[in-house]
């Protein structure tokens, strides 16, 4: 990553909204952390756990929170702001757009495009996309191997990375981003056993994605029984999750990896699931709940509810068992003793 910053243009990103504190004058040449920055290098202090390592940092220019009290070093320029993280996110994001400019506009001559297709004029298809009869492409970018079903939808300003699948009657929302590999509309699960085998029960629904959607690698939403499957606005879904038919999830969640969520379940919105939370099916996960990672959730959760554990318990009550159980061997050990004791004088008394 070669990069080439002025103070300038970084007060620029971050807009008046900061307190300059010190001074320097050169070029931010890389990003790094507090404890292995240099000289030219830009840093910040998101976690208060590293609040010590502020003073000892080389970084020449520093994002840190309005209330920290010390002085940058000479050439040092302290940049004190309400979030230094977010403030770090909208720098890096002016240097994705400098080394990951996005693809110009047009079809790329080896894509195959059905006749009946719509694409936009500002849309971008990569090398070997696929997009189907009937389906709409917005003005949207198709990385290489990217595949769009028949009659599928994909809305504007969305960005499909490389070998992304939309399957067939698909919808993607406005500015959706969905990373390498993910799958939308794959068959959802589902099977009746008749006459001595798994009979396979046809999946005719769809996948609906509100804006602002995220689909992180890998990760697989399958497409409803009947109906939709649905993922609200603004919803964050890391890489590796798997999301069942006819699941429905609300607006601003966040979703990390390897959660699984059966078949018809609800989510509320702004719920947070943990890595490798598994949620049974047809559930109801009320708005603002938070579902800590590797919980089984095999009944409905309250809004506003922490949960942890298998299966899922108010957090507190996991939190207090946990203690306890730490104290087990303990407890036997002295339970033990009171038993030798008691058969102690009871032999003494015969």
């Amino acid at each position: 990553m070669a990069i080439a910053y002025s103070t300038q243009r970084i007060l620029e990103i971050l807009g008046n909204d900061c307190e300059s504190v010190g001074a320097y004058d050169g070029l931010i040449s890389g990003i790094a952390s507090l404890s292995e920055a240099i000289a030219g290098d830009l840093s910040f202090l998101g976690n208060p756990k590293y609040r010590a390592s502020v003073a000892r940092s080389k970084a020449s220019i520093l994002l840190v929170p309005r209330d920290y009290e010390g002085l940058p070093q000479a050439g040092q320029l302290y940049l004190k702001l309400d979030n230094p993280s977010f403030a770090l996110a909208l720098i890096c994001r002016d240097i994705e757009g400098m080394l990951l400019p996005k693809p110009p506009t047009g079809i790329h001559p080896s894509a195959v495009i059905e006749a009946d297709a719509e694409i936009s004029p500002e849309a971008s298809i990569g090398a070997f996309c696929y997009v189907g009869s009937g389906a709409s492409v917005g003005a949207a970018v198709l990385e290489s191997h990217v595949t769009v079903g028949r009659s599928a939808r994909i809305a504007d300003g969305s960005y499909l990375f490389s070998k992304a699948s939309v399957g067939d009657y698909c919808e993607i929302g406005l500015r959706n981003r969905l990373l390498a590999g993910c799958v939308i509309g794959s068959d959802g699960y589902g099977y009746e056993f008749l006459d001595g085998a798994h009979q396979r029960v046809p999946q005719i629904g769809n996948v609906v994605t509100g804006a602002d959607v995220d689909v992180g690698a890998n990760t697989t939403i399958d497409r409803a029984r009947f109906g939709s499957t649905l993922i609200g606005e603004g919803t964050k879904i890391d890489n590796q999750v798997q999301i069942a038919h006819n699941v429905r999830v609300g607006r601003h969640c966040l979703i990390v990896a390897q959660v699984g969520i059966s078949g018809s379940s609800v989510l509320g919105d702004g719920v947070i699931v943990g890595g490798q939370a598994g949620i049974a099916g047809h559930l109801k996960v009320g708005s603002g709940a938070m579902i800590a990672g590797g919980t089984a959730v095999v009944s409905d959760i309250e809004a506003q509810t922490k949960v942890r554990g298998y299966p899922a318990m108010p957090m507190m009550l996991f939190n207090r068992m946990a203690v306890l159980q730490r104290k087990l061997p303990d407890l036997f050990k002295r339970f033990d003793q009171l038993e030798k004791s008691l058969e102690s004088l009871q032999n003494q008394s015969r």
